[in-house]
């Protein structure tokens, strides 16, 4: 692979309406945008989905922009590589930052599967034609949240994750069950609870929950194990995950039943195929996190969840859940419940010059044909 230079950029768009959670509320979201342009012109693109403060992570758009364009951009450009894995390894020599690294590997990832004339999910072993699609319900009262249900039912979604955390989770649970007997719900804790609150967790159990994810401390999986001895409802591990190692480690102690991976979260591709591999090998669920992301992540997203081990509806919704108008051409939709996976090369969607240029507030390029 012969890269000429990189672009980043990074855009800011609000949302179509406020996502909250009880770590905070998100109503503008930014993003870095990574393409890698290689010497006959053709582009790949990747995403980086930290957020502008880190609260989900120690990551930020303004950490990522400095690991990319003082560490991660000027180390591959001492270097050669012949395949998107080959980045992922040169990367480990730094510790951490995650979703920079991943940005940059997975724009590598798209650019080699168009340079191969493949979509991205034959090039990374995807199965499957189309995907399952879920939704997150981030409300900050019952009314909202239902009437949000009720909207995405009749788009078709086939999963239906409830953020919680106490004070906001029995009773909110009990009345939406009381709506929807049956409905597939899981409930998304964010590191809301403590074992103190191992009481009010095995109350949830009430509600036949398809998971609930992350209960405990974002970064533990030993209290996670003691939990999930306790309570029926499957553990599902998200911000404690990021890397492959992390993964083979909760899995071998019992700390959970399920994994989400999120490409963005552990790296890029290559280690979320590790952790995927793994996990297929020893009978764990997966499925695919979702980051309120623009629609460059999204369509990598739509690759991963192509694996064959991806089996619960991942966080893949529509480009319109978030926004007025996405980045990408044509747009994430949901269709009777499924996303289509595109079988054109690289990512399989092209980017909306237009709306790129719009929401860009800063950008940077870096030549390698300098070095």
């Amino acid at each position: 692979m012969r890269i000429d230079q990189i672009k980043l950029r990074v855009i800011s768009m609000p949302l179509k309406s406020p996502f909250h959670t009880h770590l905070g509320t998100v109503t503008t979201r930014e993003g870095i945008i990574v393409e890698v342009i290689d010497s006959t012109g053709i582009s790949g693109y990747g995403e980086g989905v930290a957020f502008s403060t880190p609260w989900y992570t120690e990551e930020t758009v303004a950490t990522s922009l400095h690991i990319l364009s003082d560490v991660l951009i000027p180390l591959l450009k001492k270097s050669e590589i012949e395949h998107p894995e080959d980045a992922a390894i040169l990367f480990q020599s730094i510790r951490r930052n995650h979703m920079a690294k991943a940005a940059l590997e997975m724009a590598i990832w798209d650019l080699y599967a168009k340079l191969s004339s493949a979509s991205l999910s034959k090039v990374i072993g995807g199965t499957r034609s189309e995907i399952a699609s879920g939704v997150v319900i981030a409300a900050n009262s019952l009314p909202s949240a239902l009437n949000q249900i009720e909207k995405y039912l009749e788009e078709g979604y086939q999963r239906f994750k409830i953020k919680i955390s106490p004070g906001h989770d029995y009773s909110l649970l009990e009345e939406i069950r009381r709506h929807h007997p049956e409905l597939p719900i899981m409930a998304d804790a964010n590191s809301a609870y403590t074992l103190n609150d191992i009481d009010r967790l095995k109350a949830l159990d009430d509600f036949n929950l398809m998971m609930i994810e992350q209960p405990l401390a974002s970064d533990d999986i030993i209290e996670h194990s003691l939990l999930q001895k306790d309570i029926r409802t499957p553990i599902c591990l998200d911000e404690s995950i990021v890397s492959f190692h992390d993964a083979k480690n909760a899995i071998e102690i019992g700390s959970c039943k399920i994994i989400n991976i999120k490409a963005g979260r552990v790296g890029g591709l290559y280690e979320a195929k590790r952790i995927h591999n793994y996990c297929l090998d020893r009978g764990i669920e997966v499925w695919c996190g979702g980051m309120i992301e623009f629609g460059i992540s999204r369509a990598h997203n739509i690759a991963l969840a192509s694996l064959p081990g991806f089996t619960i509806p991942g966080d893949i919704s529509a480009s319109n859940r978030f926004w007025e108008e996405d980045i990408i051409t044509p747009e994430v939709s949901v269709n009777n419940g499924f996303v289509s996976v595109p079988e054109t090369p690289g990512i399989g969607f092209g980017i909306n010059a237009k709306r790129l240029k719009e929401t860009t507030v800063m950008e940077k390029v870096f030549k390698f044909n300098d070095k």
